[in-house]
């Protein structure tokens, strides 16, 4: 019983963080929440260019390091996204379980959204987009193919919940210090948003009474 519990409590949650985190993104340069804005009273959206002062421009010029920060930010927040994109796709096709099938549908579909909204804003940093996840998360997506069943979705989660908690962190971290004002307006926004899949990763660990740690 309560295992059935947390997991209607785990739909209830993802549901309505989910919804929001789409409406986010339909709020973004041509997403269905961004039509008839004026853009003169409208904050800066990821992927639109900031005015730039002369002031601000010199301070970019004077800290490459921090611009290099900036950039290396990215390359991991993409290389993240299609791990991540790519793990919800195999939860989506190898889960036995619904609640994790349809957590991994969502969150391919949400990061896939991300890489969209950040791609604006790495190309002005000259930031390209990768063409596979790093080395580290290529190894988990082989050993999530080689897994079936419940030691799968054990798996999965474990490792959603890794990288998630590893995301927010660097979110946190350039909302407060990126250099560049289009990256740190879209890490504002993004932050919370992936606060709150964290929150549905712990209930989804809950319900399927997984750790952060292999119990192997």
């Amino acid at each position: 019983m309560r295992s059935e519990q947390l997991r209607r409590d785990f739909f209830l949650v993802a549901a309505v963080v989910l919804a929001a985190a789409v409406a986010l993104a339909q709020q973004q340069p041509g997403g269905a929440g961004g039509a008839g804005q004026n853009p003169t009273n409208s904050a800066p959206q990821p992927g639109q260019t900031m005015p730039t002062s002369p002031e601000a421009m010199g301070g970019m010029q004077n800290n490459p390091a921090q611009s290099f920060a900036d950039q290396s930010f990215l390359r991991k927040t993409l290389e993240d996204d299609i791990a991540q994109e790519q793990m919800g796709q195999l939860a989506a096709q190898k889960s036995p379980s619904d609640d994790v099938k349809q957590f991994g549908q969502k969150m391919a579909q949400i990061h896939e959204q991300l890489t969209n909204q950040i791609m604006p804003v790495a190309k002005k940093l000259g930031v390209d987009k990768p063409k596979q996840p790093s080395k580290r998360d290529r190894q988990e997506i082989e050993k999530l193919q080689a897994l079936s069943g419940p030691d799968f979705d054990a798996a999965f989660i474990r490792a959603m919940l890794k990288d998630q908690q590893s995301d927010l962190k660097d979110f946190k971290d350039e909302a407060e210090g990126a250099q560049d004002p289009n990256l740190q307006q879209l890490a504002k926004m993004d932050e919370p948003v992936l606060n709150q899949h964290l929150q549905i990763l712990q209930k989804l660990a809950q319900a399927h009474d997984v750790t952060g740690e292999s119990k192997k």
